[in-house]
């Protein structure tokens, strides 16, 4: 067996990759290895996103972590950072999400967050694999299911809250992807003022993602420019990220989002150490941008759990990908697109500005992202073929370009992606680029 957690826990093709075993097998097994760290804890929240598999999924993870002796509390269709904000507010021992974000309907995953609401390190997601691996061991006892506490209001009053200004009077179009940000998103924005109308909020298992929500920002800003809105919201599956677009129907991507955040709380005096984290795919624009305001860009990982771990470490408070992924640290432990609305929309609104004046904080540069789907993405770093085409692309670019080829973390694809001075030189190098990796990776 392969290492089964990616860059976003465990993920694949409900009943092929992830299976009602697998599930039951790691709920066991995250059990014995958090008991080790966190004994007097026995209580571990289950949340999970719209898709029909969701249901299977959470009773055979329900009845492993039973069976390992601890107690479930079932929370339902949750947002991902809202299970983790409840773990902590009930005080349990872990939270599962059963959730593949933004992939599609046919595919799940399972991720965990510790005692404390942060995404599990490699160290102790491995031992959770190890533990799987030795097999059940008896626990003495079987746990219960237990009702959920009124803690999802608790998550709504929360995000609420940090509100920079009320939102009343602005109309705003909501994208929840058929997903979990479908009962969330609006009443939130709904309790600050807005006036909002929303879009793909009829989840009925099959229909996450499909040709909407954050995967498809031109569908929430064709929405605006039809209802005549201010701004539009897209969100994924789980509500971890978000997009927006303007009045005019042009879309606003995490890293404006970063930097106008950024640019702000700097000139409040809010940014502790005038540093932001963000990953390789950041923008060079943004770069640029952090660079005219003196503000230090940190690079991590991608993933939004690798962004946090530099945050703690370089004790900053905000970072965030270009994916729409942003961690405001002063309120959460990991990505939350609703916060992100409430955070961005409402800044705009103190400032007495649209969210189109507020994107200007960065020039971006125009990108092209090639998905180009391998056999074997696992050579690619010894794959000499494409290591010379990339440094070929580089040299061609100069300083008025960027080049990253990387593997995805949770499908079997190599992202090609390319920044330059105008589209058509970025379309030209990412096509050839895509054509060598899928070339030598087939």
């Amino acid at each position: 067996m392969g290492r089964l957690f990616g860059t976003d826990g465990v993920r694949g093709v409900y009943g092929r990759d992830l299976t009602d075993e697998l599930a039951f097998g790691l709920g066991r097994a995250a059990v014995a290895v958090l008991a080790r760290y966190e004994p007097k804890r026995r209580t571990l929240v289950i949340g999970r996103d719209t898709r029909a598999s969701g249901e299977p999924l959470e009773r055979a993870l329900a009845e492993g972590i039973r069976e390992a002796g601890a107690d479930v509390i079932l929370a339902g269709v949750q947002p991902t950072p809202a299970v983790a904000f409840l773990t902590t507010d009930v005080e349990a021992a872990a939270g599962v999400v059963i959730s593949a974000s933004h992939n599609p309907p046919q595919d799940n995953g399972i991720k965990f967050f510790g005692p404390y609401g942060f995404k599990l390190s490699d160290d102790l997601e491995n031992e959770i694999e190890a533990e799987m691996r030795r097999g059940p061991a008896a626990a003495g006892r079987v746990g219960e299911v237990v009702p959920m506490p009124d803690g999802v209001r608790h998550y709504l009053d929360h995000v609420a809250k940090a509100a920079e200004a009320r939102l009343d009077g602005l109309r705003v179009v909501v994208d929840c992807a058929n997903g979990a940000a479908s009962a969330f998103a609006p009443e939130v924005l709904r309790r600050l003022g807005a006036e909002v109308t929303p879009i793909h909020d009829q989840p009925n298992g099959a229909n996450i993602n499909v040709g909407c929500g954050a995967l498809h920002p031109s569908v929430v800003a064709a929405a605006v420019k039809e209802a005549g809105a201010d701004v539009g919201i897209a969100h994924d599956g789980d509500a971890d990220r978000a997009l927006f677009a303007d009045a005019d129907g042009r879309i606003v991507d995490g890293d404006q989002v970063l930097a106008a955040c950024a640019i702000a709380l700097a000139e409040e005096g809010r940014l502790p150490g005038r540093v932001v984290v963000t990953t390789a795919m950041a923008n060079l624009g943004f770069r640029r941008a952090m660079a005219e305001q003196r503000i230090e860009v940190v690079e991590a990982k991608v993933g939004d759990r690798y962004v946090l771990e530099e945050m703690i470490a370089r004790g900053a408070t905000l970072g965030g990908e270009q994916s729409g992924h942003v961690i405001f640290a002063d309120h959460a432990t990991t990505g939350d697109g609703i916060l992100t609305a409430v955070k961005f929309l409402s800044l705009a609104r103190r400032k007495g500005v649209t969210i189109a004046e507020l994107a200007t904080a960065m020039r971006r540069f125009p990108q092209v992202l090639e998905n180009v789907r391998v056999g074997h993405k696992e050579r690619l770093r010894d794959e000499t073929e494409i290591g010379d085409a990339v440094r070929e692309a580089e040299a061609t670019l100069g300083d008025a370009g960027r080049v990253l080829v990387r593997a995805s973390g949770t499908e079997p694809l190599v992202r090609v992606m390319v920044e330059a001075e105008t589209e058509r030189v970025a379309r030209a190098v990412a096509t050839a680029l895509a054509e060598v990796v899928a070339r030598a990776l087939a």
